[in-house]
């Protein structure tokens, strides 16, 4: 099983349905944790996703990906544009010259975006950022490459979330977060549950193709 480029562009359209939709929930989030802008910011940021990918006529998958990174990056501002901008772009170039999404396209998505990101922001796993959904996540996509592509979805999601879990176990080391200490114990960060959301809904279209 595979997607084409016009099901991956309609994959996001829903992946920003999701999230905007989930804006009180990741505003909250950020409130426990930071100044609670992360919610209305993503929100901003999908809209222009939207209205990028709804004229969209994709000839690739990268070009789904990329297109969305832009919009992300150039509509949001602040760190999470950049952060969550960087995710799609540099995953999808990751995926040149790639004609459709399966569990390799995955894998190396999720690879580039963890590596991008890192890079970009300087965080790393156990800092309690967002990348603590994405690099379990990234580490389950290649181990899943034999599975069919609805089977390897479930379990990256999966294993997202248990990353997201574990970060309300973690002392921030950046943004606001930090200056809080052991009070940001038990709860989670909030661009990991954005990264949750994102794959959970991944996973939802892919299972219902």
């Amino acid at each position: 099983m595979e997607l084409n480029p016009n099901q991956v562009r309609l994959m996001m359209l829903q992946v920003a349905d999701a999230i905007i939709a989930a804006e009180p929930m990741l505003s909250q989030a950020d409130r426990d944790l930071g100044d609670g802008d992360h919610g209305l910011g993503m929100k901003r940021g999908m809209e222009a996703v939207k209205a990028q990918l709804e004229k969209l006529d994709p000839a690739s998958v990268e070009q789904v990906f990329v297109t969305t990174g832009t919009a992300m990056m150039t509509s949001m501002g602040g760190a999470s544009g950049a952060i969550f901008g960087t995710v799609y772009r540099a995953g999808g170039k990751a995926l040149a010259g790639r004609p459709a999404f399966d569990p390799e396209g995955l894998a190396l998505l999720l690879e580039a975006a963890l590596e991008g990101v890192m890079k970009r922001g300087g965080a790393k796993p156990g800092d309690k950022t967002m990348i603590d959904a994405v690099a379990p996540a990234a580490t389950k996509a290649r181990e899943s490459l034999a599975l069919p592509l609805n089977e390897a979805i479930q379990a990256v999601a999966a294993a997202a979330e248990a990353g997201k879990e574990a970060s309300k176990d973690m002392i921030a080391q950046f943004g606001r977060a930090k200056t809080l200490g052991e009070a940001c114990l038990g709860f989670p960060d909030a661009g990991a549950c954005s990264v949750v959301i994102m794959l959970n809904t991944m996973r939802d279209y892919v299972t219902q193709s």
